[in-house]
């Protein structure tokens, strides 16, 4: 009778668990759900931080550009002043 009872308290506690699993399984895929999209909003703010590096590359280049464009047109000037003087 006493095997019985304890037969019986062990399965109560299988299936207790087996609930559980099930439980801590389905909470595990609403997770993993979560991160997914956290993945994707992080992906899309990137993207957009890249792209506005990239602009801000774009015209750091161009601004180089000028400026070697200026000191050469200075350069220039020197030149010009040195011949009139002569």
């Amino acid at each position: 009778i006493k095997l019985k009872q304890e037969i019986n308290l062990l399965q109560a506690q299988v299936s207790n668990f087996k609930r559980e699993n099930e439980a801590l399984r389905s909470g595990q895929g609403a997770s993993l759900t979560v991160v997914k999209q956290n993945t994707d909003v992080a992906l899309q703010n990137l993207r957009v931080v890249m792209n506005s590096a990239h602009a801000s590359i774009k015209q750091l280049v161009s601004g180089a550009e000028t400026l070697n464009f200026v000191a050469e047109i200075l350069k220039s000037i020197d030149r010009i002043s040195e011949i009139k003087d002569e």
